[in-house]
């Protein structure tokens, strides 16, 4: 079974609608979950919500999405200073401004989590578990300087087994790791990379039957439009800023799996 992953969207539909039209030029996915995160940061989160509705792709909910569902006092993301603390407010406020009742609810409905099961729930074979941050809370940051024994503890919680893999989002930096047989998958950011790549990124799973494979890839995407309408909503300049570069980070996406896809 081949599985498209993607998730941290962040209102960002042109972006969105570049994956979307990758994986539909690609004609050999049987199915695509979201990692959450579908709000913030940019203008079209009602239009991301009802486009991923349009296309019968669900997924679960980021830090973001239940945040904005329940009224929470901030969006639950972690700021390294006073400057990104204060574009962090203004991203939240202008999303709960903009989020429709119908939008609202569509977030509210988002589960914690999900275990997908490509044999099957009749046999055994390997899962899939989709969480945003950890099996724990939405808001932690599983980065890849994480230990093995961190993801040991992670796997353990959700009962996984060598075969299984789990993917995740929240840090916007896609990397791949495999402990005692267990994928450990970051599925980065479609509308908001922090790896110094400003395309939209997302991932190609392959699971059912022998080893897991796991695809990387990067989608050109009109950034002018998205632009435009960060610029149009009246979002600060920071945003346009980071869509374009990214913050640098030189360590490229981490695979310890022989059997992995080349990076697209």
């Amino acid at each position: 079974m081949r599985i498209a992953l993607i998730s941290d969207i962040h209102a960002n539909l042109p972006a969105l609608d570049a994956v979307l039209a990758d994986i539909d030029r690609r004609g050999d996915v049987d199915a695509a979950y979201h990692a959450g995160d579908l709000v913030g940061y940019s203008s079209s989160p009602n239009e991301v919500v009802a486009r991923l509705r349009e296309r019968g792709i669900i997924g679960i909910a980021g830090n973001y999405d239940s945040t904005v569902a329940t009224d929470y006092d901030h969006c639950g993301c972690r700021s390294e200073g006073p400057r990104q603390e204060e574009l962090a407010h203004l991203s939240y406020e202008f999303t709960r401004r903009t989020v429709t009742a119908e939008t609202k609810r569509a977030l509210a409905a988002l589960p914690f989590s999900l275990d997908v099961r490509p044999l099957g729930g009749h046999a055994s074979g390997p899962r899939l578990v989709i969480v945003h941050g950890t099996p724990t809370l939405n808001t932690v940051y599983w980065t890849e300087d994480r230990s093995d024994d961190f993801c040991r503890k992670m796997a353990a919680m959700v009962a996984l087994k060598a075969g299984d893999v789990i993917a995740f989002g929240h840090t916007h930096k896609p990397w791949h790791r495999v402990v005692d047989g267990i994928h450990f998958v970051n599925t980065g950011s479609v509308g908001r990379p922090k790896d110094g790549d400003w395309r939209a990124g997302y991932v190609r799973l392959e699971l059912g039957r022998g080893e897991a494979g796991v695809e990387f890839v990067r989608v050109d995407y009109d950034i002018d439009a998205t632009i435009e309408g960060v610029r149009a909503a009246g979002l600060p300049e920071d945003f346009v800023d980071f869509l374009r570069t990214g913050p640098r980070d030189p360590a490229p996406p981490r695979s310890t799996n022989r059997s992995d896809m080349h990076q697209h």
